[in-house]
């Protein structure tokens, strides 16, 4: 069993889907970054920060998975909406663009540390101001970088395209988060 060290619903589903098996611990850390790293390097940044912190709390040495998530729209980094003009804002800004969404992955296993990301370019269709309004005040996505989950309406009817993996969008690339466990002997 490892340790998921996310509150994200989105993650635990793709676990789950995968059927690995799991328990959640979170503890509130910084995420906070050095100006100087690259997108990639920062949502790994983030996502060691979010382990190592679990890591302190723990009796009994297990596997931990950590993940994090952000948007980069012309090499801006996209965070989380902090109410609901800025997510109208920010969603106003994606439509009719293409955008990275990169997720940092950290696996800490005994001493072996594994660190990675996924990068997936998401296209959005040009979307009308009743369409954003809708799907903020009915979706109410305060809590997802780029203030939008791709598996909720707007996914369906705002997205036009995306390259690369689209559970990586959701949240986790969970078949190389698989692999690297059964490289592991764990899964």
């Amino acid at each position: 069993m490892i340790i998921l060290a996310s509150q994200s619903p989105r993650r635990k589903q793709l676990l789950e889907w995968a059927e690995v098996s799991f328990e959640v611990i979170v503890k509130e850390t910084d995420e906070s970054y050095p100006s100087d790293l690259s997108v990639e390097q920062v949502a790994i940044h983030i996502a060691r920060n979010k382990a190592l912190a679990v890591l302190e709390t723990l009796v009994v040495s297990k596997t931990i998975l950590a993940a994090d998530t952000i948007v980069v729209l012309n090499n801006e980094i996209i965070g989380k909406p902090k109410d609901r003009e800025d997510a109208i804002d920010i969603l106003s800004r994606l439509s009719g663009q293409t955008h990275k969404v990169v997720t940092g992955v950290v696996i800490i296993s005994g001493k072996k540390e594994i660190l990675f990301s996924d990068t997936t370019e998401v296209s959005f269709h040009e979307l009308t101001n009743e369409q954003i309004i809708f799907y903020v005040d009915k979706y109410k996505p305060y809590d997802k970088a780029g203030a939008y989950a791709i598996q909720e309406w707007i996914g369906v009817v705002g997205i036009q395209s995306i390259k690369g993996n689209f559970y990586n969008v959701m949240g986790l690339p969970v078949s190389r988060v698989v692999q690297e466990l059964a490289n592991l002997k764990i899964w």
